[in-house]
Order: C-alpha cells, then sequence, then structure tokens
C-alpha cells in the first residue's frame, strides 16, 4: 500500500493540472500558481500550452508528452523527480488522462514510490453532464466512440442496456455518423448535445437524437454527447423452486397463502402477482 498526504510530501511531486477548456478566465489560481512553481511542464502540444503560459506570463522548461511518445517520455518524466523537480503534466485542454496522455506517467511514477496531485480545473464531461438536463447520476463517462462503424456500432449494442447516462467525447466531422449510430441502436432516446463549452459559441441542443441529429449537421466544434440510459427495466430471473419452497415454509409457520405470497414478494423484490403465478403453477 502506498499512502500519500499530498500536503506534506517532501519529496519531488508529479502533478496533474487540468487547463481551461476554452475559456481562459477559468483557469485557477492554483493552477497557475503551480505551473509557476514547478521545474519542468510536460504538454500534449508545446506549441498550444506555449500560448497559454505566455498569456500567463509564466516561463518554464517544456517538454512534449503526447500519445505517441508516452512511454518513452514517462520514464523521462521520472528521471527529472528522481533528480528531485517538481513536474506539471498538462494537456491542449481540461484534465490530462481524461481522452489525454498522462496514465503511463502516472503509473510510472507511482511505482517509483513519488507522489501524484491533481489540480482542479475544468473538465468538458461535468460541464456537459450538470447543464443536460439529463439525470447526473449514476453516469457513466466513455470517452471517445472507436471511428469505425462496425467498432463503434458494436460499442454501442454493449452499452445498449446500460441504466446510467452516458457521456462521450466526439469530432464535428463525425458527429452525424455517430448520432445515426445512436438513433439505430440505442432507440431515439432523449439527449443533450453540447459544443463549444466556455467559448463565445457555447451551445446545448436538447432534445431525441432524431432532432439533435437534424441540427448537428451544421455544428462545428468540440463535442461533447450526453446520452439518456436505458429507462426499460430487466425482468428479474425468477426460480419458482426457490420461490415456492419459500412459500411452502411460511404456510407451515401459519401463514395465509395471500400473507406468504406477500412477504415472499417484498423480500425478492417482484410483483405480487408474479409470484403468485408461480404458485398456482406449482399446484395446478
Amino acid at each position: 500500500m502506498f499512502r500519500q498526504k499530498s500536503f506534506d510530501e517532501k519529496t519531488a511531486t508529479l502533478y496533474l493540472v487540468a487547463t481551461p477548456i476554452g475559456n481562459l478566465d477559468e483557469f485557477t489560481t492554483r493552477a497557475i500558481s503551480v505551473l509557476e512553481e514547478v521545474d519542468v511542464i510536460a504538454a500534449e502540444d508545446t506549441r498550444n500550452t506555449m500560448k497559454l503560459l505566455n498569456h500567463f506570463h509564466i516561463s518554464k522548461k517544456l517538454v512534449a508528452h503526447h500519445a505517441h511518445n508516452e512511454k518513452d517520455s514517462a520514464k523521462g518524466l521520472l528521471r527529472y523527480l528522481e533528480e528531485g523537480k517538481d513536474v506539471a503534466v498538462v494537456s491542449d485542454a481540461g484534465y490530462p488522462l481524461i481522452s489525454d496522455p498522462g496514465y503511463e506517467a502516472v503509473r510510472t511514477v507511482l511505482a517509483a514510490g513519488y507522489s501524484v496531485v491533481p489540480i482542479s480545473g475544468a473538465n468538458a464531461a461535468m460541464n456537459a453532464l450538470v447543464a443536460s438536463g439529463l439525470r447526473p447520476q449514476p453516469y457513466l463517462f466513455y470517452g471517445f466512440l472507436k471511428s469505425g462503424t462496425k467498432e463503434q456500432c458494436e460499442e454501442l449494442y454493449a452499452l445498449k442496456t446500460m441504466p446510467y447516462t452516458m457521456i462521450f467525447y466526439e469530432a464535428p466531422h463525425r458527429i452525424t455518423k455517430t448520432l445515426q449510430n445512436c438513433l439505430e441502436i440505442l432507440g431515439d432516446r432523449n439527449m443533450c448535445l453540447a459544443r463549444e463549452l466556455t467559448k463565445r459559441h457555447e451551445e446545448f441542443l436538447r432534445g431525441r437524437i432524431s432532432e439533435v441529429l437534424e441540427a448537428a449537421k451544421e455544428c462545428k466544434g468540440e463535442m461533447v454527447i450526453v446520452m439518456e440510459g436505458c429507462l426499460e427495466k430487466k425482468e428479474k430471473a425468477i426460480d419458482s423452486a426457490i420461490l415456492n419452497d419459500q412459500i411452502s415454509r411460511y404456510l407451515e409457520e401459519g401463514l395465509s397463502a395471500k400473507d406468504a405470497i406477500k412477504r415472499v414478494a417484498k423480500e425478492f423484490g417482484i410483483a405480487k402477482n408474479e409470484v403468485y403465478k408461480h404458485y398456482l403453477n406449482e399446484w395446478s
């Protein structure tokens, strides 16, 4: 077990710093302070991060940490920590690791015994979820669906019976195809499409998939899909022998058939008429 007390650590630390997803005013004071104090900043795209750092007048050593070099870069970040240097990992927008690089670095650093500290900030999935008008919990954050039609449809079929509100990220050039697949596989559910979150053209499209699909064809910008979960209740598998055995036990204790059925229905969480049907079948 590795027990971490984030504010008591004396050794070098890896910080996961959430960056603005569009509106620079949402960059927290703590996040800015951490970036000012660390020795190295590992960025998904150093050019984008440099613009952010310049805006806040932050000058630090900047290294690339992206999907194509993630494993090797993780080892490099560990070496900085071993030298006693604090490191911050940032993505282009939002939290590192959430559909962005950083997981390999976290695993490598934790395995070596160093602390990993998250620095709160904007998150597109949470913004979209709480403003969607759909039930906020329980929810399932899925990230990006596969881009291939066959693979994406397989994923959607696997999610079809999930009762949770689902959150997907999607690119504008794939939104029509993705929503069409959702309509065909999930049915015409309620959903919300959030785009350009925190930016000047922020927009929420709420309605049935079929309605949003038509409107989304002309939409641009980064998108978040919030999808209603399956509302159909699964029928519980009922073992007649177990039910009738329990009814018989209560009958032997002196309960009437009506009271025995009522009690069994409550214990098993099923309707009384269902228990009654099994009881009739037993004695018919």
